[in-house]
Parts: C-alpha cells; structure tokens; sequence
C-alpha cells in the first residue's frame, strides 16, 4: 500500500507542475492537449511493447468499458477546464475542477459501499476551505455563466474518470494507463477536429516543453496515477487529491515567482492539515 501511496503523490505532484510547463508554450490550450495526450499515450504504447506483456483488456469486456469511459471523460474534463480558464480565468475554473474529488465522496458509500465517516467529512470540509483561501486572491470571472458551466462540468468529468477506472477490477498498472491516455487522446483529436480544421504550427521553441509535459507529466505521471489509484480507497484519493492543486501554487511561488499572499499560506496549511488528519484519524477510527 505505501508504494501505491508513493507512485499517487508523484503524479500529483507531477500534474500540479503542469500549468507551469504549459505556460512556456506559445499554441492554444486545446492543441496543448491534444499534443500531450498524444505524446504521452505514445510513450506508454512504446513502453508496453518493449516490456514484451500480453494484452489483457479484449478479454474483459466490462474493464475495456470502464477504461474507455474513464479516459473519455479525462480527455473531456481537460477540454472543459482549459476553456473555462479562457472564460471566467484560471483561479475560479481551477476552484470549480477540484469539486471533483467532493462528487466522487459524496458518490463512494453507494458506488462502492465505503463508510463516509464524520471524520472524513469534517476533513473535506477543511481542505475545501482551503482550497478558498488559496483562490482568494484569483482573477475576477472575465466570462459569461456558460464558463462557469464549463468549469462545473469539467468537474463533473473529473468524478466520473476516477469512479470509471476504480471499476476496471482485471485491466490495471501500464495497460490500464496506455489504455486511459489513448482514449483520452482521441476525445481530444475529435474535439479539436470540430473546432477547427486547420494545421497546428508548432514553433521550435515549443518542442521541449511539448514533450517534457507529454512524455514525462502526462505519460509518466498518468502510468503513476492510474497503476496506484486502483488499490487505494476512493476516498483517500479524493483528499490527497487536493495535493495536486497546492503543489501548483507553491511551484508556481518558486519557479515562476509569483507573490504567494497570507491568505494562500493559510489555504495551504488547511489543505495538507485536512487530509492528514483525514488520513490518520479516518482509518484509525475505522480501523482500516
């Protein structure tokens, strides 16, 4: 269990740095998409093939589902997320995305009968909070209700990619992830096929980034998430899940220097003082 715990916080930590990757790259944020899927779902074909495993996935049919709904619903929730940074700003989409991890608490006592415990609740409600004390001083929405729609949605996404690829029961690790990602790729090769039928011209400058956030956060990072996530309680995942946005806030305090304000210290300490307490007492009172 520890090296599953360890494998989820290097992705986290791996997607949190994302935004800063995608900033030194000049193209619009859905082809940063597409292109990233597309890199990092090569990436773990590649790795498959050379590691020279037996394909597992045509023969359950119910997995092959579940991981093709989940890795559509990925694709679909980057696609909403980078429109709504574009509409209402990246501090309020961001806030509405991490939503997610709440839906698919909320949804885990039905889906898959674990105990929602007040301890558990009590912690989301903390790391919710902070996670408005780290949006406090975010940009003021520039757009209309339809990106908050957008934002809402992308949320909504979000829970349903995790539920859908915690009921891959067979399919799991690098295949399970290969598949994901590929899948993933293509909701975005169709999104960007309706939205416009032009070229992506790509400046030289562009290339190493392109391929640092496809091969190594989004390949690398998704093989991480998806080969971890499959073991661990659904809720532990919704609550560390919260260190995913803190770790983009602090990189983007050291490496971009952008002014981190009281206020977003005081998130900080809410987030990470929430799901420790969530994971330390939560199972101590459940005993698991």
């Amino acid at each position: 269990m520890a090296k599953n715990y360890i494998k989820y916080i290097l992705a986290l930590l791996l997607f949190g740095s994302n935004g800063i990757v995608a900033s030194k790259i000049t193209l619009e944020s859905s082809n940063i998409v597409l292109l990233r899927t597309f890199a990092g779902s090569l990436l773990l074909i590649v790795v498959f093939m050379l590691s020279k495993r037996k394909i597992c996935f045509l023969q359950f049919k119910k997995d092959c589902f579940n991981i093709a709904i989940s890795g559509a619903a990925m694709g679909a929730s980057w696609m909403l997320l980078y429109e709504a940074y574009i509409q209402i700003g990246v501090g309020t989409a961001s806030l509405m995305y991490y939503c997610g991890p709440v839906i698919v608490m909320l949804l885990s006592p039905i889906l898959f009968r674990e105990k929602l415990t007040g301890i558990k609740i009590g912690s989301f409600f903390v790391v919710l909070v902070g996670i408005l004390f780290i949006n406090s001083g975010a940009e003021e929405i520039r757009g209309n209700a339809g990106g908050v729609v957008l934002a809402g949605m992308s949320a909504v996404m979000y829970a349903v990619m995790v539920i859908f690829n915690k009921k891959s029961v067979h399919v799991k690790g690098l295949e399970n992830a290969m598949i994901q990602l590929f899948v993933s790729f293509l909701t975005a090769a169709v999104y960007v096929g309706c939205k416009t039928n032009e070229v992506i011209q790509i400046n030289s400058g562009d290339w190493v980034y392109i391929l640092i956030l496809g091969l190594v956060n989004t390949g690398l990072g998704c093989y991480l998430y998806f080969s971890s996530i499959g073991a661990m309680p659904v809720q532990t995942i919704a609550v560390c899940g919260y260190l995913e946005p803190l770790s983009a806030v602090l990189l983007s305090v050291f490496v971009l220097k952008e002014t981190l304000l009281p206020m977003h210290i005081l998130g900080a300490v809410f987030i990470l003082g929430g799901a420790v307490f969530a994971e330390i007492f939560g199972h101590r009172k459940t005993g698991t």
